[in-house]
């Protein structure tokens, strides 16, 4: 706002000195009042969009052609009310000039200003989302007995329950047991990918090779190797480890 109207000014000495600066301000002020456009716009029509096929690129830039061309024809229809107010009360005149004329060039303005809000707001919408999505850890650590095992995630096929101790099946073979509840495991776990199948197993999703039906809506996980239990009574298991894109078995 300051150096256009500096630059009016030096472009055009023979201006009162107050016209640029009540032009700037007005379209500045215009501006302020609708930036709420495009920052509803940036949470409609996000970049995602633009990953759904033909249909999300085209919502995409209707919403946002749509909102941009809206932007504008409101900014211009304030700004130009602003100033013959400030115009009345200083005993002047205003002329906006040609409106198609002007409106094309403020168009012009108001889809680059348009531009840098919606972007504005979606970096700020994914570093919020980077910043509350949860680091997930790489390893687990295994209190078998005084020993101390840090297993990677991705090394660990499933836990059990084993009376008062949770035995964890690791993809070498090793079945190392730790003093704990499976309940207490799952609460740790879950967060990383890991499956509640069956009141005594939990399963490492990211492990899974397939799945098998067993009859009366049970059926079984391969896990490799390894074959778990996934009771019937247990069917978001089921749905999740569906989504996880292996189709189960005929």
């Amino acid at each position: 706002m300051v150096v256009n109207a500096m630059t009016v000014l030096t472009d055009s000495p023979s201006l009162r000195l107050w016209a640029p600066w009540v032009w700037e301000g007005t379209s500045a002020a215009a501006l302020a009042l609708l930036i709420w456009l495009p920052w509803l716009a940036a949470a409609f029509a996000p970049p995602s969009m633009l990953d759904d096929g033909w249909r999300g690129r085209g919502r995409f830039t209707a919403v946002h052609l749509g909102v941009a061309a809206l932007y504008s024809l409101l900014h211009v229809g304030l700004m130009v009310a602003m100033r013959h107010g400030v115009y009345a009360a200083l005993g002047e005149t205003y002329d906006y000039g040609p409106p198609v004329e002007r409106f094309i060039y403020e168009l012009r303005k108001d889809l680059l200003s348009y531009a840098l809000f919606v972007g504005v707001f979606w970096a700020v919408r994914s570093l919020r989302e980077a910043r509350e999505t949860p680091v997930r850890p790489v390893s687990f650590d295994i209190r078998d007995g005084a020993r101390l095992i840090r297993a990677p995630l991705d090394d660990i096929l499933a836990a059990t329950s084993a009376g008062n101790y949770v035995e964890f099946i690791l993809a070498d073979g090793r079945r190392p047991l730790m003093r704990a509840t499976l309940a207490a495991v799952e609460v740790e776990l879950e967060r990383c990918g890991f499956v509640r199948t069956h009141r005594s197993w939990l399963i490492n999703a990211a492990r899974m090779s397939g799945l098998r039906p067993e009859g009366s809506g049970d059926w079984t996980v391969e896990l490799g190797s390894l074959e778990a239990p996934l009771s019937r009574r247990y069917t978001p298991a089921l749905d999740r480890l569906r989504a996880e894109g292996l189709r189960p078995q005929a």
